[in-house]
């Protein structure tokens, strides 16, 4: 056994997976062999997610009977919108909101329990309430916090769809649902990223797929992991504020030592290939709108950081404005990261649950040795 450290488990291989392979080199995204490109352009959510679980791309009526499947477990229990509300009206985090009710998610889930957490079919059946059940939980999270009322979900709506629907009481037009669909598809998966290994660790445990998740939901809410398009779009709006050109703004803030988020991946040596759609789509938006302002100063950031500290940016960096020019409030955008991800995390669940061994690193002791115990009543 190698006693080679790698801190933070960099470039050590501790699985094998079928969902999805990052060629960090050539910017490169597949989900089960497909380029995230195809998937994106062509793909909604819900197919994304049939593929993730499933290994294959649904049929028309496979699709249909997974959207119907998916669609009839959007409402809330009773007890969980309560739990949603004393949140809300606490003005509790976010992401720490969406972590006590994937939790609380559990007490209402026929399928949930411990008595045979690797039953497959079971796990889909939850899979598919989680998924589903999570844009609305964070919908009326939302409403209640600003003192509106939430928006029961439709299931004549699309996941995306209905999100924008709950989240603003009105139908999104087909280039909102579109986009915000895309963005969704972009974030499903995205390899053994740290909360997907969260969620790993814990099924290898042989725990349940809410705790998996739950435990994913805490780790995503890292800033480290997730929330770097809040800080993309709170640097993009001091800019803005500051009436400064975007490049003077980064000298200046990079003199002071400050980190622009956003950029630089663990496993990307070239731009993100998620980034480069969504860069597309922050375009589109902004000309839709008539103002190109948030996309133009994004582009000058990446034009500078890019010639003169030679990193690209990440999905996180295009995502901030493109979800800003959808009128999604800030603080949610990790939330809506997680409503995006949660399809991936119970893809590797299911996969941790077909071939499982527990995950149980070692650590270096760097510790004293051969101490003399002195009994408490002589130190």
């Amino acid at each position: 056994m190698s006693d080679d450290l790698k801190r933070g488990l960099e470039g050590v291989l501790v699985a094998e997976s079928e969902l999805s392979y990052i060629d960090g080199d050539a910017g490169r995204l597949i989900y089960r062999g497909y380029p995230i490109e195809d998937l994106a352009r062509d793909a909604s959510y819900e197919e994304v997610v049939y593929l993730l679980w499933h290994g294959e791309l649904p049929t028309r009526e496979q699709l249909e009977s997974f959207r119907e499947r998916m669609a009839a477990e959007r409402e809330l229990e009773d007890g969980v919108h309560e739990t949603v509300r004393e949140l809300a009206e606490a003005d509790e985090n976010p992401m720490a909101a969406l972590r006590t009710v994937v939790s609380n998610l559990s007490a209402y889930d026929e399928d949930a329990g411990f008595d045979d957490v690797t039953d497959h079919e079971a796990n889909v059946r939850k899979g598919c309430r989680i998924t589903a059940k999570i844009p609305t939980a964070l919908a009326a999270f939302q409403r209640i916090r600003q003192g509106d009322d939430p928006v029961a979900p439709r299931e004549d709506l699309s996941h995306a769809a209905n999100f924008l629907y709950m989240l603003n009481d009105e139908e999104p037009d087909d280039v909102l649902a579109e986009t915000f669909d895309m963005a969704l598809v972009l974030h499903a998966d995205h390899g053994l990223n740290a909360s997907t290994f969260s969620a790993m660790v814990t099924s290898s445990t042989l725990s349940d797929l809410h705790s998996a998740v739950t435990s994913a939901v805490g780790t995503l809410a890292g800033s480290l992991h997730g929330g770097a398009n809040q800080n993309v779009m709170k640097m993009l709006e001091e800019v803005d504020e500051a009436d400064m050109e975007p490049t003077e703004w980064v000298i200046n803030a990079l003199d002071e030592g400050r980190r622009v988020p956003g950029f630089g991946h663990r496993v990307y040596n070239v731009k993100d290939p998620r980034a480069k759609i969504l860069g597309e789509k922050s375009e589109e938006l902004g000309e839709a709108a008539g103002d190109m302002k948030w996309y133009e100063m994004s582009v000058a950031v990446e034009e500078y950081i890019m010639e003169e500290k030679g990193l690209a940016p990440n999905v996180d960096f295009y995502s901030a404005s493109t979800y800003y020019q959808m009128g999604i409030p800030i603080d949610i955008y990790t939330p809506i990261f997680a409503m995006s991800r949660v399809g991936g995390w119970i893809a590797h669940v299911l996969e941790q649950y077909e071939d499982n061994r527990l995950i149980r690193p070692r650590a270096r002791y760097v510790g004293p040795e051969d101490r003399t115990f002195v009994p408490l009543d002589e130190r």
